[in-house]
């Protein structure tokens, strides 16, 4: 029997995370044969530390084993935070991601900038120009598409300086971004090695289920 499907497991788990002080932001199952791999992305205005992710992943994989409808299906769980280049689609996102690079798509034109001030509906946007970075307003309604972008050095102090610095528990881009894409791309890759119904999280951080 597999795993139940995303929408399922974002059922179960979205006022459970809530309640440990996270937001869930995203739920896959990929199915591999007969085992799944269930990963679960949270994230909060401080982030994740390692020490959460252990704690969440040993709290989701009580809920899973509790769960009818997993059985015994054999099923890998992964608990790790967004990746570099998320799109921001809710105002929080926008408000952890003050101080990085987004690119923005808007109906008539795309807009690169880094992340400002966020308000009633709006957020500013540094951007540069002729006489240096200046600040952009932009209307979060007029937004069809922003994603952070991978920074390979460190931003600008001006426009860092600009844009209120980077939002509280989150460290200033720089070439730790290449690092942790690397890093997420290899936990990406399941070597087949996993015993059935091991659990466990991203972040190098195991939980036997």
């Amino acid at each position: 029997m597999p795993v139940p499907s995303k929408e399922r497991v974002f059922e179960l788990l979205s006022d459970l995370v809530h309640r440990q002080g996270y937001d869930l932001e995203g739920v896959s199952v990929t199915q591999a044969g007969k085992h799944s791999v269930v990963r679960v992305v949270v994230d909060s205005d401080a982030g994740l530390e390692l020490d959460a992710v252990a704690e969440l992943s040993r709290v989701v994989s009580e809920v899973f084993d509790a769960a009818p409808e997993f059985g015994e299906a054999p099923y890998t769980l992964e608990v790790t935070s967004p990746g570099i280049d998320r799109p921001l689609t809710e105002p929080r996102h926008w408000r952890r991601a003050r101080g990085r690079k987004v690119l923005v798509e808007l109906s008539d034109e795309k807009v690169l900038g880094r992340v400002g001030a966020l308000g009633d509906g709006v957020v500013e946007l540094v951007v540069p120009g002729k006489g240096g970075p200046a600040v952009r307003e932009i209307v979060l309604g007029d937004v069809a598409k922003a994603v952070v972008q991978v920074e390979f050095s460190p931003p600008n102090a001006r426009e860092l300086e600009l844009a209120g610095g980077v939002a509280d528990g989150r460290v200033v881009p720089t070439e730790v971004d290449a690092a942790e894409i690397d890093d997420d791309t290899d936990h990406d890759e399941d070597d087949g090695t996993d015993e059935p119904g091991a659990n466990e999280t991203d972040e190098e951080f195991q939980v036997e289920g």
